[in-house]
């Protein structure tokens, strides 16, 4: 039995919202969208080739990430973090993450541990692709992957939204520096280090990659505003 046409047509509908979110997305990390500006949805309908409907839905996805804010009657205004809001949430993720990988190498599996393995593979081969995108996704992944062993729901959820938050920050620095291969390699280290049940130098090293994390950020900070590409079209080269 075929499929009904009405379903097709959502189907096609939402994977358009979704390529629609994925470039919005690679052009906040890119610096192209501005923290602090307004952008209408069908302005950049018309820059990336598409109606309005699924930019309008797309920012909405992005709403929900925390990434930008709806502005009424005018669009959307992405979200804009001053140095105190990365600061405070480095040192909320710091208090978190750092002594549950403490807790996580002393009283979980190996074995578990070593299921994270594929992920942090996964990170690598993004960095090296340079497809930030994917970076984004298989790091969420692997650091919400690793504090779901400690077993507490709401440590995962908040750390979840801190990450949505402050993102898209740094990443294309990293990458137009060399080193994003460096710094995805850091949660390989990471992963080794855990199972081989050594909880002081795991730690250690979670409290570098954050600190790594912040300075990127800062970098960011200092070098916004960013270049505006010629052309945000979809499919556009």
């Amino acid at each position: 039995m075929s499929e009904p046409q009405s379903r097709k047509l959502v189907s096609v509908r939402e994977h358009l919202r979704d390529q629609v979110a994925n470039a919005l997305r690679a052009a906040l990390i890119a610096g192209e969208l501005q923290p602090g500006t307004v952008y209408s949805a069908p302005a950049l309908a018309a820059e990336y080739g598409v109606s309005a409907t699924p930019v309008r839905e797309a920012m909405l996805d992005l709403a929900r990430e925390g990434l930008v804010e709806p502005v009424r009657n005018k669009g959307f205004r992405v979200t804009e973090l001053s140095e105190r809001d990365l600061d405070e949430f480095t040192e909320i993720r710091a208090l978190i993450e750092i002594p549950t990988v403490g807790e996580v190498t002393r009283s979980v599996p190996r074995e578990r541990l070593e299921a994270l393995r594929p992920v942090a593979e996964e990170i690598v081969a993004a960095a090296r692709a340079g497809d930030l995108i994917g970076y984004l996704e298989a790091d969420r992944r692997f650091h919400l992957g690793l504090l779901s062993l400690a077993g507490n729901a709401r440590l995962v959820e908040t750390v979840s939204d801190l990450r949505k938050r402050s993102r898209l920050y740094g990443l294309t620095e990293l990458a137009e520096a060399g080193m994003l291969v460096a710094s995805a390699e850091e949660h390989a280290e990471l992963l080794d280090l855990m199972i081989a049940g050594d909880a002081a130098a795991a730690e250690g090293h979670m409290r570098r990659h954050l600190s790594h994390v912040r300075s990127l950020w800062a970098a960011r900070k200092r070098d916004e505003p960013r270049r505006t590409p010629p052309s945000r079209r979809l499919g556009a080269r």
